[in-house]
């Protein structure tokens, strides 16, 4: 029996705001547990929680990028469940109305057409405290840290049908709200944490088959792995007369595969009712234009943007526009180099690869935009090789320093001269004799001999098209 997977993804995306949704409380990472926990995180008598203005204007800003309805009306619910590091016994979440409708996103799989995916809903809520189990031996301790940091909970449609599906979903998400600037998409510290709904079913089935739920899952790579065991494991069960079980799994990259942690609840186990210390959520249609007005340019333009201007590759324009950094930093270099082509080779290429050899984010590159955009420039106007251009970069990586400066203080000035390079040239041919008459005899593969040959006496500065010209010219004579 052939088997068709449906996939819904449920994103947390924590909102890059300075205090928490509710209270006042840093939202710094990396701080000393349960030092930004304030009494209206924990839910301590006579406290009362106030809407922080800045997660809802992040919200209304994803909603309007994904071309979603805005609710000008919402409000916020209790959900009520226990466990040790929901300290009030209850999260305060969005259910019935949540501030952000129906949207999409288009994603595209590599060597597959564009699919639109739909998103249910994107939901403001509160996060919970964070269990730590390395701290006391055989014990858990709580940070609540964590507990109040703004999240929107971004809920997919089941549209997607692959786990590389599932991926460049979470990708084109991951990429949008960097753009926005409303999340800084850091998956180690979890700030995106992804719960895949995964179910299969006979294809040409309308009916959707039991799901499971995969939790907090913080990685692109780990979001494909653990979509790819389920599927394969719940195939396993129904192709063996089995019944796939409704539960809430954790995935273990350890062992690469899935295990239950809870029976799956369902809507009513949580007994949603209005939060009665909270407001409703009012809207004016000015407010929601004035953040249209504010709205960046979204990475779907700015692909389209790069390839009509730039002259560049579906594929290059989707690279360097996948990272707002990335596309802020190319553009900066192409601005100095001139070369839209050769500034997406080399950011593609060479800066690419040392960034990742140092584990380092384009933010931190020790060569800037400027001086990457002055080194291409060089290239371009003959003053140097790309080969001697890749030695300079090597130098300003490690040691930093001027492009210029550098050419002048080393002596790598390109040779240009063409009676210089026709010199060099003449030597060459004179002193190997016996590699003349094989080229002449037919032999291509030769002439390779020469150009390495003249490159090595001229130390690389001669003008590699020059040599060529002229070298293939004097041999034919």
């Amino acid at each position: 029996m052939q088997w068709e997977s449906v996939i819904g993804l449920e994103v947390h995306v924590q909102l890059a705001t300075r205090s928490k949704i509710f209270s006042g409380a840093a939202t710094t990472f990396g701080a000393d547990p349960n030092t930004q926990a304030c009494p209206i995180d924990l839910g301590l008598p006579g406290v009362l929680p106030v809407l922080n203005a800045e997660a809802v204007r992040m919200a209304v800003m994803f909603g309007l990028a994904i071309g979603a309805e805005i609710h000008p009306y919402s409000i916020f619910d209790r959900k009520n469940y226990f466990y040790p590091d929901l300290p009030k016994g209850y999260q305060i979440s969005q259910f019935a109305r949540p501030i952000v409708g129906r949207g999409e996103l288009t994603i595209q799989v590599a060597g597959a057409a564009t699919r639109t995916i739909g998103v249910t809903r994107a939901h403001l809520e509160e996060d919970a405290g964070k269990s730590l189990h390395e701290a006391y031996p055989g014990l858990t301790a709580i940070d609540f840290n964590r507990t109040g940091t703004p999240l929107l909970e971004v809920v997919s449609e089941p549209d997607l049908r692959s786990a590389a599906e599932a991926v460049a979903y979470f990708k084109q998400l991951h990429s949008l709200v960097r753009h926005l600037k409303i999340c800084d998409g850091n998956l180690a510290e979890g700030s995106m944490r992804c719960d895949a709904n995964v179910s299969v079913r006979p294809l040409g089935q309308t009916e959707l088959g039991e799901r499971t739920e995969i939790k907090n899952v913080n990685s692109f790579r780990f979001v494909e792995l653990a979509i790819e065991y389920e599927i394969e494991r719940q195939i396993e069960i129904l192709e063996g007369g089995g019944a796939v079980a409704r539960d809430t799994r954790l995935y273990d990259s350890q062992r690469n595969e899935t295990r239950p942690m809870r029976s799956k609840e369902l809507s009513d186990d949580y007994r949603y009712f209005p939060d009665p210390d909270l407001l409703p959520v009012h809207l004016e249609p000015a407010y929601i234009e004035s953040i249209r007005a504010e709205l960046p340019e979204l990475p779907v333009h700015k692909k389209a943007r790069f390839s009509e201007a730039f002259g560049l590759s579906d594929y290059d324009a989707a690279w360097l526009t996948e990272d707002p950094e990335i596309a802020d930093y190319f553009e900066a270099v192409e601005r100095v180099a001139g070369d839209a082509k050769l500034a997406a080779n080399w950011v593609m290429g060479e800066l690419s690869a040392a960034l990742n050899k140092s584990q380092m984010a384009f933010s931190g590159a020790p060569v800037s935009a400027s001086t990457l955009g002055k080194l291409i420039a060089r290239i371009n106007d003959a003053t140097i090789s790309g080969k001697i251009a890749k030695a300079i970069f090597d130098t300003l990586w490690r040691e930093g320093g001027e492009v210029d400066s550098i050419i002048e203080a080393q002596g790598l000035r390109q040779v240009t001269d063409s009676d210089a390079i026709s010199g060099i040239i003449e030597q060459i041919i004179a002193e190997n004799p016996a590699q003349v008459a094989q080229f002449k005899a037919g032999k291509e593969k030769v002439f390779g001999f020469f150009v390495g040959k003249v490159m090595q006496a001229s130390a690389g500065k001669a003008n590699p098209q020059q040599v060529n010209e002229l070298l293939r010219q004097a041999l034919q004579d």
